[in-house]
């Protein structure tokens, strides 16, 4: 067991070679923010990003398309090109445009081709909501019935799926598989390099939801396989709240007609053709379907810059520093606190977050928020904490473990209602 003082927490911060990014967020005194997992931080560099596409509207006007800096025309190719090494893809693979649902329905609809007996869609029942709905939505239109067509693993334990159940579930019936890279509740990491494999071996096209992994866990996408993935920017990313979502084909597929085809999907050098036979870019590109959303794109060109400095290698293992930490500061509180770690403890097997487990989980994340503590809280009983690499300190999880004792010992949770907020 690690020192369990503050002193020994500002030693690790004294000790940080990144801590020089913190200074390049907007951090709200008196609060320590542990939610970047649902929504990261604006940095500095996002907002002169975010103003310098303002400026160059209002000073160019429909000049911006072409004489922006960066020219709009090819801003979602050009922040595809900056997420290259974020998740192990190639530039031409990449493309940052629409939102996460909007892309996962074109993806499924390009890639989920029902023939003979295969006729099914897997997924686990720990996915996000959205995905369900998205690839329920995607059957009903191609006249199946998700209560057959959309086969859901179920976990053993409530918090976890595993990896040879999801493989054993692989029958000659599926034709597509879709699963999340990192689980949004409990934080378990799959093995993305294995599913792949199999599903592959089998004849299955396999695509990942990225939205709680990139930006704090490496990716080899194009390594691995994959068939597609999607995610969302305004996470670990930084790229603010509805910030456009991100999007990765693997070249093999490239020349396939996306399932909903839009204007922007074009090739770029004929755009302006206008005419009516669709002709996809050769590039993840095709997969846009409307005009790249300038201001929701925009601050990612500086969030992105950070991360180009930081390098998602280090800022991978700050990250599971930090989660260590965090764990065995919890781990050594007595049992009669009621707290439990409900994420996979390997690092192998982990995201950026710990899944804190608590029967008044809905309670304490109310009055961590009286302690300027700002977590978040997923139904039935997880209190979720993420101490992120880029602007959180070893300080700030030691001071929240303090603040989560001082809970239970005060019995300050009993001051709250049960009931949980309209955003949890």
């Amino acid at each position: 067991m690690q020192d369990q003082t503050l002193e020994y927490a500002r030693s690790l911060d004294k000790g940080d070679e990144l801590a020089g990014f913190r200074e390049r967020f907007y951090l709200q005194p008196g609060t320590i923010y542990m939610d970047g997992n649902s929504l990261g931080l604006m940095s500095r560099d996002a907002e002169a990003a975010a103003l310098n596409a303002l400026n160059d509207w209002k000073t160019l006007g429909i000049e911006g398309w072409m004489g922006g800096n960066p020219p709009w025309f090819y801003l979602a190719e050009e922040l595809g090109r900056m997420q290259t090494d974020l998740v192990g893809a190639k530039p031409e693979e990449l493309v940052v445009a629409g939102s996460n649902t909007i892309n996962l329905h074109n993806l499924v609809a390009t890639f989920f081709q029902p023939e003979g007996k295969r006729t099914k869609i897997l997924t686990d029942d720990l996915n996000f909501p959205s995905d369900h709905y998205a690839l329920q939505s995607q059957l009903l239109l191609k006249g199946l019935d998700p209560a057959e067509h959309l086969v859901v693993v179920k976990s053993r334990d409530g918090r976890t799926i595993s990896e040879d159940d999801l493989i054993a579930a692989m029958t000659d019936e599926i034709a597509l598989v879709f699963l999340p890279v990192v689980l949004y509740r409990s934080g378990q990491l799959l093995d993305v390099e294995r599913l792949t494999r199999e599903a592959h071996a089998r004849g299955i096209l396999i695509g990942f939801d990225g939205c709680h992994s990139v930006g704090a866990v490496p990716h080899r996408l194009s390594e691995w396989g994959v068939d597609f993935a999607m995610w969302c920017n305004y996470k670990y990313l930084n790229g603010g709240p509805g910030a456009t979502a991100g999007l990765y084909v693997n070249e093999k597929h490239f020349g396939t007609r996306p399932g909903l085809s839009g204007w922007f999907g074009y090739r770029k050098d004929r755009q302006f053709d206008m005419v009516y036979d669709f002709e996809g870019a050769e590039s993840a590109g095709a997969w846009q379907i409307g005009t790249t959303h300038l201001l929701s794109s925009a601050p990612l060109l500086g969030s992105l810059k950070i991360f180009q400095e930081a390098g998602i290698d280090r800022l991978r293992a700050k990250s599971l520093r930090m989660t260590d930490y965090l764990m065995e500061l919890i781990d050594a509180l007595p049992e009669s606190y009621g707290y439990s770690i409900g994420n996979p403890r390997e690092a192998d097997r982990r995201g950026g977050h710990v899944a804190l487990e608590h029967e008044e989980a809905i309670r304490i994340c109310k009055a961590l928020k009286g302690h300027g503590i700002i977590p978040d809280f997923r139904f039935p009983n997880v209190i979720r904490l993420a101490p992120v690499a880029l602007y959180n300190t070893f300080e700030e999880v030691w001071q929240t473990v303090e603040a989560l004792k001082q809970i239970i010992d005060n019995k300050e949770y009993e001051k709250f209602p049960k009931d949980r907020e309209v955003v949890a």
